[in-house]
């Protein structure tokens, strides 16, 4: 039986005006070919996800900014006005759909007291769910030279405070690699750019970087979300785990608890992507089924695929439930939207 209600966390825009200056073309990277055409009308059209989230029993959808988005651009001004311009599209596109859309607001993070001016907008003013960056921010150094900016620095503080104060969630979404890191690892390789290689790897590294930089230790009620069951980091669980109580904590490293303590109190995963039962069964075994997220990906997946599977899934259903929807009304506090409490049975 399809399960109505869903909520989707993961689900592209990008906004009319000319933006390949700063993001790219995405279609060459990470769309499939025979999906061409559903892309380029869904990324923009979002009346397109409305019908796709209706005829699969999504009940509703969190539309979030494109990568590489604000964090391509590596003016701060430029990229101030990026996140301000996208969140007031979006607003308004959702405004016709207040039962079916939210969004995640974007913020450029290259000045985090700027950011938490723009993320309590989106929160206070605006009434989105929480706040999604592509990964790291690119920057420019004042020699010119390039540079990528992550969070986990204690300059970052201010940006964390304020995230436990609005008591929202943090997703922290892929980016293409650029720059250095691109011609050294990926210039000869470049079909390992994006979902096969590069996304997991990179957003994996920051989150680690999260943890072992003691930033969920300043800020225990920070909330973070990662797409595509995880970014691949449940599955070193063991080995990271040892390594990290064995042997970095004796070498001066400041995390106080356990990655799988941070992943039972500050992070939760999302299914964007990765439509795989065996992997779901693994991370329900391994960090629980209270802090999974069901989402699609859109429209870099589909709709339909994504339903498919998970109303197909073999787990138990009060799991099934709090995957689906549950888990979501709680973390974003969502209110009424459509088949909200419709009845499930498997």
């Amino acid at each position: 039986m399809p399960m109505l209600g869903k909520v989707a966390l993961e689900e592209a825009f990008q906004p009319p005006w000319a933006m390949e200056s700063a993001t790219g073309s995405n279609i060459g990277l990470y769309v499939y070919p025979e999906r061409e055409a559903e892309y380029t009308s869904g990324i923009g059209n979002i009346q397109d996800r409305v019908v796709e989230a209706r005829a699969t029993g999504v009940g509703y959808s969190i539309c979030s900014l494109t990568v590489p988005g604000v964090q391509g651009e590596t003016n701060p001004a430029a990229a101030e006005d990026f996140a301000t311009r996208s969140n007031n599209w979006i607003a308004q596109q959702i405004k016709a759909y207040p039962t079916e859309l939210g969004a995640f607001g974007a913020v450029s993070m290259h000045n985090p007291k700027q950011a938490v001016i723009e993320m309590t907008r989106c929160i206070k003013e605006l009434g989105f769910h929480g706040i999604m960056v592509n990964n790291w921010q690119h920057a420019v150094k004042a020699s010119g030279e390039q540079t990528l900016l992550l969070y986990d620095g204690p300059e970052y503080d201010v940006f964390w405070s304020a995230l436990e104060e609005l008591d929202v969630p943090l997703y922290i979404h892929p980016a293409a690699p650029e720059g250095i890191i691109k011609d050294l690892l990926y210039k000869d390789r470049p079909y390992l750019i994006g979902p096969p290689q590069s996304f997991a790897i990179d957003v994996s590294t920051h989150v680690l970087g999260l943890i072992t930089n003691g930033v969920f230790d300043r800020h225990p009620k920070a909330q973070v979300i990662l797409g595509h069951m995880g970014e691949r980091l449940p599955y070193d669980f063991d080995r990271t785990h040892r390594w990290l109580e064995q042997v970095e904590k004796a070498r001066g490293m400041v995390a106080k608890k356990t990655i799988y303590e941070y992943f039972k109190d500050n992070i939760w995963i999302t299914t964007s992507g990765a439509f795989s039962t065996i992997v779901l069964q693994f991370c329900v075994n391994l960090v629980g089924a209270d802090r999974i997220l069901y989402s699609v990906d859109y429209p870099y997946e589909c709709y339909q695929d994504a339903s498919d599977w998970f109303d197909n899934v073999n787990i138990n259903t009060r799991d099934k439930l709090k995957i689906g929807r549950e888990n979501a009304k709680k973390l974003l506090k969502l209110g009424e939207y459509k088949d909200c409490n419709a009845p499930y049975y498997q």
